[in-house]
């Protein structure tokens, strides 16, 4: 199929070189997506229909086989040799059961050892007379041992995760889901599903994906790349939002109030204190002919466009063209027969441009945000029934600042600049937009991602025992609502596929803590893994338990409170083991990463040695957050976890 595309002669069917460089890049975008990924087979599955589908209640009609695979792969004479997995014939291969067979006779799970296929499993979903078991080739790829990026989940798609990932398009949906339960993969595979489904729509509005972080961001990127999707852009939320530099850092109090959702309200008072309602009237010289709009009619037009709820910025232009109607219709009262020319050249008079900069001036979205944040009696005026005096004290800066540029932005202000450049002028929304890790964002957060998808859909994935942030949200329906996607269906996903039992049990303690309303999660894991505690007296302990996790194949995780790591850096380099920070690829040669405990979120390792849960739980401003994080970092490992610890463990493991 490559072969074919590489192969095309475009010289002849291109009326001009523009057209031949657009029809060379889509052909070249053709290529790179159809490249082979040597570890990745094209084939999982195969389904033997009963009946032809479509045809189930035709007498005698014969069935269909079918291979099921990541993408669609056909002969040299176009005909079918793989079923794409998105398409509606491939979905009985997740849902098919014994109690719904779905008119599937046989389906086949085929196994694989470094892209070699190696084995096959048949279940004969039709045949009453076979014994339901389990599939022993699906728990085998489920547990296989995880090196380098995050893969694909399409031979492993559970009914509960299929029923999402093929969810509409027209629809938000949230998934809660605790850790391993596989919220992220069916996030990114229901972007996949979404492509196949409504690719047209999607090429023109766009889809996204946005992470808590870059090293989350890279452990993903190759997900949908494998299956043929390369259009997807990914971000953090921080990106959204780099309308200036950011250089500086709020505490705790300051940056929940500036998240919370009442800083709009305030931004909106503060952006639409600018209009004043002029006090003398425009006069518009036109040859030798004077035409006057007076202050009261051009104060009704300020108060209409008021009334509308419009973007200031489009109000603003709006002005100029309102005022020259008013003029167009004094000259057609006195004869004369104005065209549209002659409105256009009237909006642009100085004089209507003169009034229009007195009455609605231009606003900076970060000269407004700084405004608030440097001047005092600013703040009060606007803020006054919404923020109260101490939440005002708090936000204030300390020192007054000249510029924008000298300005030292942080996270949460960068949101605020956002929020009023939105006010000012509305921000292009996308088709769709996948949020992960959602529960650690602000309310303003929520907002500035909701005004990406406003005319299309997201899907919201995340975990409430797992929000380590001072505005964590509690409440999903809360967060919807912020993201202007309250009518979504909040689904939730409790069968752990990752974590080993004992570890998921042990690190559930901490649930009454931390999410009381939560269902703990379930695992359905048959390799139970292995789970130690160790107490220790000396950190060269806590490396040799890297060192012998190491002996396993797979990759290890050394995750520790972040005041730890350089500490224990040193101690992996004293004793010669090598290791990789968050966001570096494994290797065969180098499976270690010492990963600080503000970044463990959304990473997994076959392996981890959690060194010190009770430094882990100090390192926060409060113990709930403490604890939550503590839940995160508990929770990474797929086949093992070793605790070691100095200090007493905290009473709430129990």
């Amino acid at each position: 199929m490559r072969a074919d595309v590489e192969s095309l002669d475009i010289r002849d069917v291109t009326a001009n070189w523009v057209n031949a460089q657009i029809l060379q890049r889509q052909i070249e975008d053709r290529v790179k997506a159809l490249a082979d990924l040597s570890d990745t087979p094209l084939f999982f599955g195969r389904l033997d229909y009963l009946h032809a589908p479509g045809a189930e209640q035709a007498e005698g009609a014969e069935g269909e086989r079918f291979y099921i695979g990541r993408r669609h792969v056909h002969d040299a004479d176009g005909d079918p040799m793989v079923i794409d997995w998105r398409a509606p014939v491939s979905q009985p291969f997740y849902r098919a059961s014994r109690k719904d067979p779905m008119d599937i006779a046989l389906r086949r799970r085929f196994g694989y050892t470094g892209g070699d296929l190696t084995a096959y499993e048949d279940e004969h979903l039709s045949d009453p007379a076979e014994a339901a078991t389990g599939s022993k080739l699906l728990q085998q790829e489920i547990e296989r041992p995880r090196v380098g990026p995050m893969r694909d989940i399409v031979a492993t798609i559970q009914p509960e995760q299929d029923e999402i990932v093929r969810s509409g398009l027209s629809g938000t949906v949230c998934v809660q889901g605790g850790p391993g339960t596989g919220k992220t993969a069916v996030g990114l595979h229901r972007v996949a599903y979404l492509l196949y489904a409504h690719r047209e729509r999607l090429a023109r509005t766009g889809t996204l994906v946005i992470g808590p972080n870059r090293s989350f961001l890279h452990y993903i990127e190759q997900v949908l790349p494998a299956l043929g999707e390369l259009s997807v852009q990914q971000a953090t939320v921080d990106d959204l939002v780099a309308h200036v530099e950011v250089r500086g850092t709020d505490d705790a109090g300051a940056a929940v109030i500036k998240g919370d959702a009442r800083m709009a309200e305030v931004l909106r008072r503060a952006l639409y204190s600018h209009v004043s309602m002029p006090t003398e009237p425009v006069v518009v010289v036109r040859g030798s002919r004077r035409w006057r709009v007076p202050a009261y009619e051009l104060e009704e037009l300020v108060r209409q466009l008021l009334d509308r709820d419009m973007r200031y910025g489009a109000a603003r232009d709006a002005l100029p063209q309102r005022v020259a109607h008013a003029v167009l219709v004094q000259m057609e009262r006195a004869g004369e027969a104005p065209d549209d020319r002659v409105q256009d050249a009237v909006a642009r008079n100085s004089a209507v441009k003169a009034a229009v900069k007195a009455v609605w001036p231009a606003v900076e979205p970060a000269k407004l945000v700084l405004r608030l944040l440097t001047d005092a009696d600013f703040l009060a005026e606007h803020a006054d029934g919404v923020l109260t005096a101490e939440e005002q004290k708090a936000i204030l800066w300390a020192r007054p600042v000249r510029s924008v540029k000298s300005a030292k932005w942080s996270p949460a202000d960068a949101v605020l600049i956002d929020e009023a450049a939105d006010l000012i002028q509305r921000t292009h929304s996308l088709g769709h937009v996948v949020l992960d890790e959602a529960q650690d964002l602000s309310p303003m957060q929520y907002r500035a991602v909701g005004r990406r998808c406003t005319t299309g859909s997201a899907t919201v994935l995340g975990d409430l025992a797992q929000g380590t942030t001072p505005w964590a949200t509690r409440s999903w329906q809360e967060a919807l609502t912020h993201l202007g996607k309250d009518d979504a269906v909040i689904e939730e996903l409790t069968a752990g596929f990752r974590v080993p039992t004992d570890v998921i049990a042990y690190a559930s303690r901490l649930l009454p803590h931390i999410a009381p309303g939560l269902t703990p999660v379930a695992s359905i894991r048959e390799n139970p893994g292995f789970f130690e505690i160790r107490q220790i007296t000396d950190p060269a302990e806590t490396v040799a338990a890297c060192a012998e996790l190491l002996r396993h194949e797979g990759s290890t995780g050394l995750i520790a409170a972040d005041a730890h790591v350089e500490t224990l850096g040193r101690a992996l380099t004293a004793a010669g083991v090598r290791y990789l920070s968050p966001g570096e690829e494994t290797t065969p040669d180098v499976r270690l990463t010492l990963v600080p405990a503000s970044l463990a979120k959304g990473l997994e390792y076959d392996y981890v040695v959690l060194d010190e849960p009770g430094a882990v739980v100090m390192g926060e401003p409060d113990e709930p957050t403490g604890l939550r994080r503590l839940y995160v970092t508990l929770t990474r490992a797929v086949s093992g976890l070793i605790v070691t610890h100095r200090a007493p463990l905290p009473p709430q493991l129990g």
